[in-house]
């Protein structure tokens, strides 16, 4: 036997099928809403993790998270070589010519024109060498002389010392 449907819409029974009614049309449509999201939701995720679809969220996520964690690691283990070569290239940069002037003069007081010089190339601690070329008229004669720390073992003449005075001051003479 089948239920009784109420002929009268105002009778309890009645109002009872007409609000089951409204709340089941009502929970159709928040059905017909949540499979719209959820189809969005699902394009959103095909768009992030590819057609495959064989992961989640999650497991995407965590993949990510691992690839920026290698990412981070060789990043840094390049940066650390980077840094080493940095080191090493200034390293040899403190002892490469960085100081230098040239001092000219006339050697022999004869009015040539100061054609005798001596210049001195260093480095930044003042190690280098001091060259001077003295010119006459039938000879011409170059001395070197090491110098360390501003300083050498073999007598400087004063043209000598004052090239590396201005060497080490970074003045340029002439």
């Amino acid at each position: 036997m089948l239920p009784a449907v109420p002929d009268d819409l105002t009778s309890t029974a009645g109002i009872v099928a007409l609000v089951a009614g409204g709340l089941a049309l009502v929970a159709l449509i928040c059905v017909a809403v949540l499979i719209a999201r959820m189809r969005r939701l699902q394009a959103a995720q095909t768009f992030i993790l590819g057609e495959r679809g064989e992961r989640d969220l999650v497991a995407h996520a965590q993949s990510l998270h691992q690839a920026f964690e290698q990412l981070h690691t060789r990043t840094g283990q390049v940066f650390d070589k980077l840094e080493e070569r940095l080191g090493n290239g200034e390293r040899r940069l403190d002892r490469s010519i960085s100081h230098s002037a040239v001092i000219r003069y006339d050697a022999y007081n004869e009015m040539s024109g100061r054609q005798s010089s001596s210049i001195a190339l260093l480095d930044d601690t003042g190690t280098g060498v001091v060259m001077s070329s003295i010119l006459h008229r039938e000879q011409a004669r170059l001395y070197v002389k090491g110098v360390r720390e501003g300083k050498s073992e073999f007598e400087l003449s004063p043209e000598e010392n004052e090239a590396i005075k201005h060497a080490l001051t970074d003045g340029d003479s002439d």
